[in-house]
């Protein structure tokens, strides 16, 4: 019974906190570079007093499905997607550097290049600032290029080049921020072997239909473990009872 209850318990807890990550995956769906996140369970021992049987379910890791996307033109100029293996670094709200493979960008007030979220996008030097009133191109290798509005593609300004870098991928740990972070900590080298798409996105690669059918599953999974313990508790009743006739 003390197993029972212990697993059923965290069985549903755990249950539970899927749903929240699937229906943060589902949400995610028509997001840009987006990687579904995963998660594996497994079950530990309680230690202290009671019986040596109890366990709990918990969650061993926390992870994402680092499938490509399929790329999708949009012509749009400061659309980038990655060809193959590879992140663009952009600079965390902490001042971290992080990686991404969203590559929907903008031009701040400022000139500064950044994410949709507002986040920096870095370059091999640093932050990238995009002069004013200028057409920009990105080529294949990351370099930016600018050119002023009016004037002829032979007065083109580079504005630096985007840092590209392809970690392993069992190093990477994805944050609360769904920004990936190698497990030390320390910024990734330059790799000139990733190269870049303009003019076009990376779809998420959340299946929407696989999905929503774990949705169904987690829900009903999360039904039985509520049953199990509805089941305990009835027969903790009955027990007491047949001790109090006795």
């Amino acid at each position: 019974m003390d197993r029972l209850i212990y697993i059923a318990m965290t069985g549903a807890q755990q249950q539970f906190h899927q749903q929240a990550v699937t229906a943060n995956n589902l949400a995610n769906a028509s997001t840009a570079g987006y990687k579904a996140e995963t998660a594996a369970y497994r079950t530990a021992q309680v230690e202290g007093q009671g019986l040596p049987a109890r366990a709990y379910a918990l969650t061993a890791t926390q992870g994402a499905d680092l499938a490509a996307g399929a790329i999708q033109r949009t012509g749009r100029d400061l659309d980038v997607a990655i060809e193959g293996d590879g992140f663009f670094a952009v600079q965390a709200l902490d001042g971290s550097e992080a990686y991404t493979r969203g590559g929907s960008f903008r031009i701040s007030p400022e000139g500064e290049l950044q994410t949709r979220a507002g986040l920096p996008v870095l370059g091999e030097g640093g932050p990238i600032s995009i002069p004013t009133d200028t057409q920009v191109s990105i080529a294949a290798d990351g370099t930016i290029s600018a050119v002023t509005l009016g004037q002829s593609a032979a007065n083109v300004i580079v504005a630096g080049r985007l840092k590209l870098v392809n970690p392993e991928r069992g190093d990477l740990v994805r944050g609360a921020d769904s920004l990936f972070r190698p497990r030390g900590g320390a910024a990734v080298d330059v790799d000139p072997n990733v190269k870049v798409v303009a003019g076009a996105l990376e779809d998420s690669n959340v299946n929407t239909v696989a999905t929503m059918v774990e949705m169904i599953n987690l829900a009903r999974q999360y039904d039985l473990h509520m049953k199990v313990l509805q089941s305990a508790d009835s027969n903790a009743q009955r027990a007491n009872q047949l001790l109090s006739a006795g």
